[in-house]
């Protein structure tokens, strides 16, 4: 039951490639509100501006613009080098436009952070670092020019350096803030979209192998007439050519191997026949039953301790889910467990509790209180078991999905982990098969 995650650079290469048309519109952006500002302050203000060169950098954003738009389709998606690139030419056009209008004074100077931002929140991690040591390279460039910020003629604006100094430092640690905060987010939102992607393909598989029994059935039934068919003719032949030295023989293997698979036959459909109602519901004990088989061959003894018996047990329909969230946490503990695993089934008029606990070392405490996230691969330092991971993760979202409450903690009363899983005893009995 346990999921091989798919390798991490397979995943952070494939979602991190960034769509063109979504840097276009960036752009597009960029140039709307870098004209407008333009525009507000040499028509509105009457600051003195160099209008020329700024405008000539507002167009050269603008061309190369329609140069991508023209040569590649809205869907194109960037490979991270071409990302960077464009994110770096950005970063290099902004850093001009305020260098010729008063550098760190100008209060637009933050802006220099945006390309960086966008780049750690869609990019691998070391283009996005490439593009961070531009832009700190950048905002010590514009730290040093020598052009004054846009202000009212005649009267200067004089900007003393520790307040050049105090902007450098803000908008170094503003970078360095929203650059780490945006990758953190950015890396375990495409975690989390993988692990769930990987939960949907389980339950789907999962689905298809509680359908085979009725695949089965179907293909006895239609089968069963060819078969027959083959049987008569076949029974014909042989009395025939029985006596035949050519082909007595392969008539008579013929007959034989037509019976052979009719009995086959018969005993896939006897099999569903009898097994209908009990692939379909099940109760709670038979859904046990069904979920510790699998696990009972690997030199831990399994205890099963039904408090309560069968006597009024709820009978659900049959729950991929739950069959393979409960399989893979009686894995877990048949894999850390030493010697026995323990699993305790309760229930009563409110709700129904299975507890599963072993005698192994527990949770590291480190890994206990992260217990359900995608990619957590270790529990104590055990070198016999794979560790506990995405497998976990589609284990606990399954069964949460089914309604259930699961509780993960170390054994008090010895060493070893307890997994504790509740249902509402209202959904147990009307569990729906999803």
């Amino acid at each position: 039951m346990a999921v091989q995650p798919i390798e991490n650079t397979q995943l952070d290469r494939f979602s991190r490639q960034i769509r063109l048309q979504t840097i276009v519109r960036l752009r597009w952006l960029a140039v709307a509100g870098q004209s407008a500002t333009l525009l507000l302050v040499e028509l509105v203000l009457k600051f003195p501006l160099p209008l020329v060169p700024c405008i000539l950098l507002v167009a050269a954003l603008a061309a190369a613009n329609l140069v991508l738009t023209a040569r590649f389709p809205s869907t194109h998606r960037l490979e991270p080098r071409s990302a960077t690139l464009l994110l770096a030419f950005d970063l290099l056009q902004l850093t001009a436009l305020l260098y010729i209008t008063g550098g760190l004074s100008n209060p637009f100077s933050p802006l220099i952070s945006v390309p960086v931002i966008i780049a750690f929140a869609s990019q691998p991690l070391r283009y996005s670092q490439v593009l961070l040591g531009v832009a700190l390279a950048c905002s010590a460039i514009i730290a040093f020019s020598p052009y004054p910020v846009p202000w009212y003629p005649g009267e200067p604006l004089p900007i003393q350096p520790i307040m050049q100094v105090g902007m450098w430092c803000s908008i170094i640690a503003m970078m360095l803030f929203t650059a780490f905060y945006a990758y953190r987010v950015s890396n375990e939102a495409n975690q989390l979209a993988n692990a769930l992607a990987a939960t949907e393909l389980v339950l789907e598989r999962e689905k298809h192998l509680s359908q085979l029994d009725g695949l089965a059935a179907a293909a006895a039934h239609e089968l069963g007439t060819p078969l027959a068919t083959i049987s008569v003719v076949a029974k014909e032949m042989e009395r025939e050519l029985g006596k035949d030295e050519r082909f007595g023989e392969d008539v008579s293997l013929l007959r034989s191997q037509s019976e052979r698979c009719r009995d086959i036959l018969k005993r896939l459909t006897s099999l569903s026949a009898d097994g209908e109602e009990h692939m379909r519901r099940l109760p709670l004990s038979s859904l046990m039953e069904e979920v510790i088989a699998p696990h009972r061959e690997f030199g831990i003894k399994i205890n099963l301790v039904d408090i309560n018996g069968r006597a009024g047990e709820p009978v659900g329909a049959r729950n991929a889910g739950i069959l393979y969230g409960l399989g893979n946490l009686i894995e877990n503990a048949v894999d850390y467990a030493s010697k026995s695993v323990i699993i305790t089934v309760e229930h009563n008029a409110q709700q129904v509790r299975i507890t599963i606990e072993d005698d192994g070392q527990g949770y590291a405490p480190d890994i206990l209180v992260r217990i359900g996230d995608p990619y957590v691969t270790k529990r104590q330092n055990m070198a016999r078991a794979g560790g506990l991971g995405l497998g976990l993760f589609i284990a606990k979202t399954l069964l949460e999905r089914s309604g259930a409450t699961l509780t993960f903690e170390n054994r008090s009363d010895t060493t070893g982990a307890r997994v504790k899983v509740v249902w509402p005893r209202s959904i147990m009995d009307d569990i729906r098969a999803k």
